[in-house]
Formats: C-alpha cells, sequence, structure tokens
C-alpha cells in the first residue's frame, strides 16, 4: 500500500492515492538531476533569474486551484491557503530580483598583498523533505534560493502531499526549467536513507519534527553531508504590564490560532506580566471564542481541521494529560466529535512542568497562560525550552524591549508584532529548533561554494 495519499481531514475519506517510487526510478531521478546541474550551474544569472519570475507568473495565475489542493490535503481554511499562494509568489520574485546580487564576487583585502575574492558557486544535487503544514512554502524557501545559486533539486514532499507536490513540478516544467532542475520524487525513509548516502548528493534541508530532524542529520554526518535543519518550536509571546492589552490578545490569538496552529513558530505559550494577567486571559478568550471553525473551503472558517486525525488524537491526548495533572481549562479543551480531525480552540492555564504540554509542542489550536511577576521572570520561563525558534515581546517601553529580546534564546524575535515570515527576512532557529537559515540572503548562502581566489602581488 503507498504512503502517498490525500486523506481528506475535513471529511476523513481517502480521495486518492499515489505509487511510492521503485528504486530504480529513484536512481533514475538523482541521475536526471546531477545530470543536469552542470548545465544549470554554469548558465548565466540572469536566466537563473528569469525563470524564477516565470514560476512566480505561474503561481499567481493558478492560486485559486493551487489554494484548493492543500485545503483538501491538510485542511488549510481558502484564505489563508490563498495567503500562503501570495508569499510562496513573493519569495520567487525576491530571489529573482536580489540572487544576481547575492551571487556576486566578494572582493578582500590581503595583508600580504595581492587580491583575493571569493567566488559563490554551486555545489550539486539537493535532497529537500518538505512538511505538510505550507506545502507550497516550505517548498518555495528551499528551491528558490538554491535554484538561483545553480544548485539541482530533488523535493520528497510528505505523504499527504502528493496534490501540491506534483503541481508544483509541474509549475517548474512550465515554466521552462531545464530536465532534472527540481524532481519530484514520492521516495520512503529507507529510500531517502540511501539518496543522501549518494555521493552525487551534496546536502539535505529538512523541514519537519525534531525527531525527523534528528534521523536526518545522523545520516547525513555519517556520510558528510550538509544540512539545514527547521524543527519544531514553542515560542513565547511575552506580554508586559505596559502593553496594550486589547490590541495584544487580538494579534495572539491569531498568531496562535492561524493554520489551525500547526506552524513551527506560532505563538504558543503566553507568558504575562501578573499585573494584566487577568485582563489579557479574558481578552485573549474573547478573542478564541470569536473564532469560525468549521468547513475550510468556506471563505469565513478560520480554523479548519487539523491535517490529520492522528494529530488531533496526538494533541487529544497531550490536553488531557495536562487537565488530568490539574491545568484548567479557560476555553475549548476537547476534539468536536464527528468524522473530521477537529478540535476546538483551546486555552489553558496552570500548566506546570510535570505535564506533557510544559516541555512538548503542541501543534495545533492550543494557547498556554502563564503568569509572572516582571521582566526577570518572564524571561526565564521564556528560556526554560529545548526549542528556541522565534519570540516576542509586547511592550510601550522600546528600551526594554530591546534588552529584552537580547536574552531571548531565540532565532528571531519580534516586538509589539508576532513572529512571522517574509522573503526577506531570515528565518530559523538556535537550540533542538534547528540548523541554518532560509530566506533573506542568508537563505543563499547555506548551499554554496564560497570559493577562494587569490591573485600574487607579483
Amino acid at each position: 500500500m503507498s504512503i502517498y495519499a490525500v486523506t481528506n481531514p475535513a471529511t476523513g475519506k481517502v480521495e486518492s492515492t499515489y505509487s511510492t517510487a521503485s528504486d530504480t526510478q529513484i536512481q533514475d531521478a538523482i541521475a536526471k538531476a546531477h545530470h543536469a546541474f552542470s548545465g544549470w550551474s554554469t548558465s548565466e544569472v540572469a536566466e537563473r533569474a528569469a525563470l524564477l519570475e516565470r514560476i512566480a507568473d505561474i503561481y499567481e495565475s493558478r492560486a485559486e486551484e493551487l489554494a484548493a489542493i492543500i485545503t483538501r490535503e491538510m485542511g488549510k481554511p481558502a484564505r489563508q491557503a490563498q495567503g500562503e499562494i501570495s508569499i510562496v509568489v513573493s519569495i520567487y520574485r525576491y530571489y529573482a530580483k536580489n540572487g544576481p546580487k547575492f551571487l556576486e564576487d566578494e572582493e578582500l583585502e590581503v595583508a600580504s598583498g595581492g587580491k583575493a575574492l571569493v567566488r559563490k558557486e554551486a555545489v550539486g544535487v539537493l535532497l529537500g523533505i518538505m512538511p505538510w503544514n505550507f506545502p507550497y512554502y516550505q517548498v518555495a524557501r528551499f528551491a528558490a534560493p538554491n535554484l538561483m545559486n545553480g544548485n539541482t533539486i530533488l523535493l520528497k514532499h510528505a505523504p499527504q502531499c502528493p496534490e501540491s507536490a506534483l503541481a508544483m513540478e509541474q509549475i517548474f516544467k512550465d515554466a521552462g526549467a531545464p530536465v532534472g532542475a527540481y524532481v519530484n520524487i514520492f521516495a520512503s525513509n529507507e529510500q531517502v536513507a540511501d539518496i543522501i548516502a549518494d555521493r552525487r548528493v551534496q546536502g539535505v534541508s529538512l523541514t519537519g519534527s525534531e525527531r525527523a530532524g534528528a534521523a536526518v542529520a545522523e545520516i547525513a554526518g555519517r556520510n558528510l553531508k550538509k544540512v539545514v535543519l527547521e524543527l519544531g518550536g514553542s515560542d513565547p509571546f511575552l506580554v508586559m504590564e505596559d502593553a496594550d492589552v486589547a490590541r495584544t490578545a487580538k494579534m495572539g490569538m491569531r498568531a496562535r490560532f492561524a493554520n489551525t496552529g500547526q506552524a513551527c513558530n506560532a505563538a504558543k505559550r503566553f507568558i504575562v506580566d501578573s499585573a494584566v494577567y487577568d485582563e489579557f486571559s479574558k481578552a485573549l478568550v474573547e478573542q478564541v471564542e470569536t473564532i469560525k471553525m468549521g468547513d475550510p473551503t468556506q471563505p469565513d472558517t478560520f480554523l479548519g481541521p487539523l491535517s490529520s486525525a492522528a494529530a488531533r488524537d496526538g494533541l487529544a491526548a497531550q490536553v488531557k494529560d495536562a487537565i488530568d495533572k490539574g491545568a484548567t481549562v479557560l476555553a475549548g479543551g476537547k476534539p468536536v466529535d464527528g468524522d473530521g480531525a477537529y478540535f476546538e480552540p483551546t486555552v489553558l492555564a496552570g500548566v506546570t512542568e510535570e505535564m506533557r504540554a510544559f516541555s512538548e509542542e503542541l501543534f495545533g489550536p492550543v494557547a498556554v497562560l502563564y503568569k509572572v511577576d516582571g521582566e526577570e521572570e518572564a524571561v526565564a520561563l521564556a528560556n526554560n525550552t529545548d526549542y528556541g525558534l522565534g519570540a516576542s515581546v509586547h511592550t510601550a517601553d522600546h528600551e526594554r524591549a530591546e534588552r529584552i529580546s537580547r536574552r531571548l534564546e531565540a532565532g528571531m524575535v519580534a516586538i509589539n508584532e508576532p513572529s512571522g515570515s517574509a522573503a526577506e527576512l531570515p528565518f530559523g532557529g538556535v537550540k533542538r529548533s534547528g540548523i541554518g537559515r532560509e530566506l533573506g540572503k542568508y537563505g543563499m548562502d547555506e548551499f554554496i561554494n564560497h570559493k577562494l581566489v587569490k591573485v600574487s602581488a607579483r
């Protein structure tokens, strides 16, 4: 039985299945990408930029049908699915515009005389292992900068996203990408291990769970391959006593519950100063109670189903563990009866260290509220996690916000706005949230040969 299938999480019905690739097909895919590399890596930079522009144009022209695919595959509400297409377009256009500049030679000062420069060159075939929660966006932030670099791509998508995977491969074909520059593969985990070990493959980028990241990093390490890993998060959302509570609660609701809470950099832990805790918790619960949950195909739905019944059940177990050990439910708290993978938008308080919800990532529509006394306690709690992806600080005192931002153990900190993503901004974390950066100019520096060229003074 194939692991690649579309199971609509709003209904629980399997709508289509796709065959897992044979070992021969995997070898053919690697050979195709390897063969394409020699031509693509030496192509004119302007040619690569033009391809990315054409890709962006096609995404725009097919936005409605592309959005409908991921609504069916993983339950993303229709408007949010359209929003994902928009950021994908911005990523391809960003690298089309700025990629040539990022690839320019960098001259160095040479103490001993002569001249030296760093030339940026492609490294070869790369494997991308992508998740289901943002099926197009996650691929774009890996593929766009690396195609601009002149690398070629093997793309293994999540098993529940075969239709969006095929739709993206078709976009590259229709945009005129060289054969082998971007190859979709429906690979098994065992085949992935063999792909990483293949001498023709020079690196691997994974966005996914901490467990998957550790497994991929182990294989890559044994084979001396570079990795970029974007893993889990338990992002703190710090609310200080001078914050605009009503505005911050409204932002907090969207920062937690967009994409049904299934985002690595979603606000997950609301750390609130005791002076405004009661006011904020009341305001946040009021915001949560306005959430429209239901059919993700409808334009007014904000909260759709989780990606699968397994995801719903896993989240339910984490929440039940917290409740059984004394946590307080301020809103929601349980899965919704029926065939779909729905879970009530939930707010928990009183979560303590012996509960799974304290240390584990809650990948779904569950917010956890913590009460703290002052800045020191807020920062200590924010940093009391194995994760370090994003964080946000909400205060009217900009000097304090800057001070707190320097103390937070995170790869990204937002001040008076939720942690987000944009084509020009680097994305990535520290600690167990991953290795490396994507997007911005830093996204082009991960899989590239910074070749030194030194000319003698003589």
